[in-house]
């Protein structure tokens, strides 16, 4: 009889919920993250939340500069790409060890993860997406029988979700993910090592190609003028029909 109690604890909810809110875009990247603003709009204590934002610095979601405090952190398009070539070497290999292993028991699990993942797209639930295919892959890395595999795609976790919240916001990004998915599971399922790591290939390098059109988006979106306060500017030195310029009226 197991009697032992592993209630969630207030520390672990806490650090759910910032990680949750830095991937979902709640808190954008290079936001300042104050312990007394957090400790307001969380109901916790302060320690609760310092001892969470020092998880999630060791995860790369928030860094922590002296005298300045913790900020969300930025992940450059060089440094996304990074980790999608190493996604895509250690991925497809886990993949292909995994086709030649795979028990029907974790051929289910994975199946019912990406049940899930169309569920949460039907219902545009992002973190229900992002939590489904870290279930799916999961299965796939603790199964390959490559613990080396497993512990340095642990490592990259946080990060590859972060990236994967910001390819899924691509149109159709989701719908071509989950067909994915689902490729590489018939792969899978079928015990086609080859056919697995081709599909797993094929799945990251797509990833890979939406997140970097989401970066190239932000980018013009950051480098795009105020429309409306450039608007205004326009107008105020559009010279009149005498020649001169327009006079800004002063709100008193």
């Amino acid at each position: 009889m197991n009697l032992k109690i592993t209630p969630k604890t207030v520390q672990s909810m806490t650090v759910k919920k910032i990680r949750d809110a830095i991937l979902t875009g709640h808190f954008k990247p290079g936001q300042r993250l104050t312990e007394a603003a957090l400790c307001q709009i969380m109901n916790v204590s302060r320690t609760s939340v310092r001892e969470s934002l020092r998880r999630l610095e060791g995860e790369r979601l928030i860094v922590i500069v002296p005298n300045k405090g913790p900020s969300v952190a930025e992940i450059s398009w060089p440094e996304a790409e990074e980790i999608y070539q190493v996604r895509s070497l250690l991925e497809a290999e886990a993949a292909a060890l995994f086709a030649q292993r795979a028990t029907p028991v974790e051929i289910k699990k994975m199946k019912a993860a990406l049940d899930g993942y169309a569920k949460a797209m039907k219902n545009f639930d992002t973190i229900g997406r992002l939590n489904t295919t870290s279930i799916y892959y999961d299965v796939l890395q603790k199964g390959c029988g490559n613990m080396v595999i497993g512990e340095t795609l642990e490592g990259l976790m946080a990060r590859i979700n972060l990236l994967r919240s910001r390819s899924m916001s691509r149109p159709g990004r989701s719908q071509r993910s989950l067909a994915e998915m689902r490729d590489i599971l018939h792969a899978i399922a079928a015990h086609d090592a080859t056919e697995a790591r081709r599909a797993t290939k094929r799945h990251i390098d797509a990833a890979a190609a939406a997140a970097k059109e989401a970066f190239n988006l932000a980018a013009q979106k950051a480098n795009t003028p105020n429309s409306a306060a450039d608007k205004a500017q326009k107008q105020t030195a559009k010279p009149n029909a005498n020649g001169r310029a327009p006079r800004v009226k002063r709100r008193k």
